[in-house]
Parts: structure tokens; sequence; C-alpha cells
């Protein structure tokens, strides 16, 4: 089983990437596991067709100690199975707590003993702390793949994020295994996210470009290839998929001074 963390900047579309690219694995015949590591519990509704799924966090606090793993994790998509950490309630506790506790009892409940070729960790935010590089950590995760763009912020999330991997990597196996840029638009934006990977030392396995078709999608509370298979969008999704499925570079990065990460956007990021 491969097991896959998606980071990013927050609000970069790591839920959703991760959403489309299970679907597309799913499609392929894949058995695939997601777990929602975010308390806002929204990294498997698209797999749900929208279902509010009870978190671990929130089952635990509602029935005790005695939950079954049918009670937490769900089918969704494809056969695909969908579990949300979730949090504690607004302006109480760490939500990084959650994501350890959610991810000790599906392997107390056997979760991972079944016969899975994936599972994928969709992580809140940036390596901020402790219960959020837990995937990583606690080697949990072996490949991480990034969610970037051509923005400022997205990148220096990226370049901070491989800080954390640097860190982690000494102690374990898990590796960098690309970047995926989830387009805005951005002047120049392949060839910056391009030169950013080589920069630290990897790729960047795709570039998915923005098209409203995902919006459409997720107004309608599906991944982009169950809401219409045929388009030009579920095919990039596709390809994603593939690559990663297909890949075989994984790297310890090579993290990037800001002021570094600075003249590569004023070298790429201004229209030509």
């Amino acid at each position: 089983m491969r097991k896959i963390a998606i980071y990013g900047k927050g609000g970069i579309g790591k839920s959703t990437t991760t959403q489309n690219t299970v679907a597309a694995l799913a499609e392929m015949g894949k058995k695939v596991m997601v777990v929602g590591c975010d308390p806002k519990a929204d990294s498997t509704r698209l797999l749900l067709n929208g279902l509010a799924q009870k978190t671990v966090l929130d089952t635990l606090r509602e029935e005790g100690e005695d939950v079954e793993l049918s009670d937490i994790l769900k089918p969704g998509y494809r056969e695909s199975l969908c579990t949300e950490s979730g949090g504690p309630e607004p302006g109480v506790g760490c939500a990084g707590r959650g994501i350890i506790t959610s991810i000790n009892l599906l392997e107390q409940l056997g979760a991972y003993e079944q016969e899975l070729d994936y599972t994928f960790y969709d992580v809140l935010g940036d390596v901020v702390c402790g219960g959020f590089a837990m995937p990583i950590r606690e080697g949990k995760a072996q490949e991480i793949y990034i969610v970037v763009s051509g923005e400022m912020m997205a990148m220096y999330a990226a370049n901070n994020i491989c800080k954390g991997i640097v860190k982690y990597a000494e102690a374990g196996g898990v590796r960098l295994g690309g970047l995926i840029c989830n387009s805005r638009k951005t002047d120049r934006e392949d060839e910056l996210i391009i030169a950013l990977a080589e920069k630290l030392g990897t790729q960047m396995i795709h570039f998915v470009p923005r098209h409203n078709d995902v919006q459409r999608a997720e107004i309608n509370k599906k991944t982009v290839i169950d809401w219409n298979p045929a388009c030009e969008q579920a095919d990039e999704y596709r390809t994603l998929a593939r690559k990663i499925d297909e890949n075989k570079m994984f790297v310890v990065p090579k993290p990037l001074a800001i002021e570094e990460l600075e003249t590569l956007l004023m070298e790429y990021g201004l229209a030509a």
C-alpha cells in the first residue's frame, strides 16, 4: 500500500485536488482510503456526493470508546473509503490532536489491514505544529505531494513544507514526490513552478489548469469525473492520477532561502 499525504497552503485546493485524483485512481480500479485531516471535514464530501460525514472526534464525543470501524469509515465513489478526523469545538483545544486521535483509532480498528492500494491524507494547511506533521512524523505517509500555484504565499508554504520533510526524512522514509500546480492563471505560472521544482530538487508532476467545470461539479456535490467523465478537466485529473501511480521520483527536497524565492518570483512572475 502506498501512503500519500497532500500538503499545501490553506485555500490552495488540496481537498478538491485530492478527491478528484482519488476518483481517477478509483476509476482505474485502485482501492483507495481517504483520511481527512481538517476540522472542516470537507476532504471526502465530493466522493460521498455531499454527505456530511460524522467525524471521528464527533463520534467519540457522542458514543464514547464503543466505536466500530463502520461508524467512522464510509464507502464513497467506486468503493473508495472515506473518513474525517474532525477537530475540537471552535476556540477549544488543538486541531492537530484530532489527527493523532483519528489515525490511532483507525489503526486500532483495523482500517489499514484491508486490501488497499493507496491511503491519502488530506492535511490542513502548513507544517505548523506536530499534529499537522503527524502523518509524516510518525511514518503514516511515505510520499508527499504539495499543491501550489504561482502566488507568492503558496510558494512560501510549499518551501516551508519542504523544510518539514527534510526534518522528518532524517528519521524515516518520507520523501517528496512532486509539486502539483493548481493553476491560478498567474503570469508564466507553469514555467515558474517548474523552476521552483528544479531548485527544490523535485518535479512539477502535473499542471492542473483552472476551469469552471471544477466549480460546477462541486455545486453538484461530485468530483469532476463523477459529474462529467467526458470533459477535458476530468482527463486532467486522470493524467495526474496516472503520473502519481507511475511516479518513481522521490527525493529529500532542498528548501530555498526566502531571498531565492523572491528572486524566482520576480524572474518568472512578471508578464513577458
